[in-house]
């Protein structure tokens, strides 16, 4: 056989072997980083690595080149290595770096009647006070960032002495009465009937669609109002946008830090899932402008999770996020994120009342009822007196005092 032909077939031989054993290690280990068994970092670094290990072998072995050849074949192969050893080594440090305390941390120091609770107590009796037997009929569920207002009204209006249990937060249902399953689940499980009354910011137009699909209609009174608020990492000299200059970053028609009058950085805009309470308030601040599809490690699951991102994610003077003012000033408290001013205007409880500040809204305690059937306040006394409360002086003053801003 020619000598040509035996080099041909040795190297056919040697890519088939190289292709089968390399290729099923690079789609093993990718499965590994699919499957969340190595961090996002190695996933993206391992079938990079494996594919130019594949590709230098085959050169390598193909009798074609020569040991020059196959020497800059090793040397192109070790840079790769040695740049995904460095693009590792970057997500280690990332994760060695303190994190702030997760949605737990934050919502058991406002647990009704604990002894070290957060949760506002009014000076004088409250004019609304339930017995065990009301407190457990009525079921409570929210937004992580109402949850000081609810767990505040529960611990006026509530029995003190009640069972154990009622008041535990965890969403599992039987966990009690007074639930926190975040925006998302709290309007599910209000659909579906398994809690009485929701706290929360507007519905997203999924959530409405949702209620009628499900034959059920929502009813919301507004019982506070509230700021939504952008804010950066404090080291981004960048301390004021415009709306327009808000909706051009998360359209993406804005890309830049220096088209605001920032540093020649790229930006990077978090946001959060779809559905949650702020990421529907991002979307109403749109006002129907396409919302630019962030890359899957911008999308945040929590509001503790996307303060945490901006404010130590370590590129990170070019991050930007968005929430709620008083969960990002009260709850969390991070000095490394700053609130943004719009248009000029600082969001605090002033410019809330007075309507300076551009982007406030109301929020809202919600209940629902199939289709064309009344309220459930309209046929049950208690979740009337409940409702008539919140918005009383008592209730309004509660809602001042957690760090929220009343309707009056």
């Amino acid at each position: 056989m020619p000598e040509t032909y035996k080099k041909l077939l040795l190297a056919a031989g040697n890519t088939l072997l190289i292709l089968i054993f390399g290729g099923g290690l690079v789609f093993f280990l990718s499965i590994f980083a699919f499957l969340g068994l190595v961090p996002l970092y190695a996933a993206k670094a391992v079938p990079v690595v494996g594919g130019a290990g594949v590709l230098a072998l085959i050169l390598a072995t193909s009798g074609y080149i020569g040991q020059k050849g196959r020497r800059r074949v090793g040397i192109g192969f070790l840079c790769v290595l040695a740049a995904a050893a460095v693009f590792i080594a970057n997500g280690l440090y990332k994760d060695s770096l303190p994190a702030l305390d997760d949605r737990e941390g934050l919502l058991w120091q406002y647990d009704p009647f604990d002894p070290n609770t957060k949760s506002v107590t009014l000076e004088e009796p409250s004019t609304l006070k339930f017995d065990t037997e009301t407190a457990q009929a009525i079921r409570l569920d929210g937004a992580t960032a109402l949850y000081p207002v609810y767990a505040s009204f529960v611990q006026n209006v509530w029995p003190e002495d009640a069972e154990a249990g009622l008041y535990d937060h965890r969403t599992v249902d039987g966990y009690g009465s007074v639930a926190c399953s975040g925006t998302i689940e709290a309007y599910e499980r209000l659909i579906k009937g398994k809690t009485d009354m929701i706290f929360a910011a507007a519905p997203s137009q999924a959530q409405l669609d949702a209620a009628k699909a499900a034959g059920m209609e929502l009813h919301m009174t507004p019982i506070g109002r509230e700021a939504f608020v952008f804010f950066v990492n404090s080291r981004n000299p960048v301390e004021n946008l415009t709306v327009a200059q808000i909706q051009g970053i998360y359209s993406g028609r804005i890309t830049n830090w220096k088209e605001v009058g920032g540093k020649n950085q790229r930006i990077r805009p978090f946001q959060r899932a779809e559905n949650s309470g702020s990421q529907s308030a991002l979307r109403r601040l749109m006002e129907g402008l396409p919302l630019l599809e962030p890359e899957e490690e911008d999308r945040i699951g929590g509001m503790g999770g996307i303060i945490r991102e901006v404010a130590s994610y370590r590129n990170y003077k070019n991050a930007i996020g968005f929430s709620f003012r008083f969960y990002s000033t009260e709850m969390v408290q991070n000095g490394d994120i700053r609130l943004l001013a719009l248009n000029g205007v600082e969001p605090t409880k002033e410019t809330i009342r007075d309507g300076n500040y551009p982007i406030s809204s109301e929020f809202y305690a919600i209940t629902a009822a199939p289709t064309g059937e009344p309220a459930p306040q309209e046929t049950n006394g208690d979740l009337a007196s409940f409702l008539d409360w919140m918005v009383s002086p008592q209730g309004q003053s509660i809602v001042e005092q957690v760090g929220y801003v009343s309707l009056g």
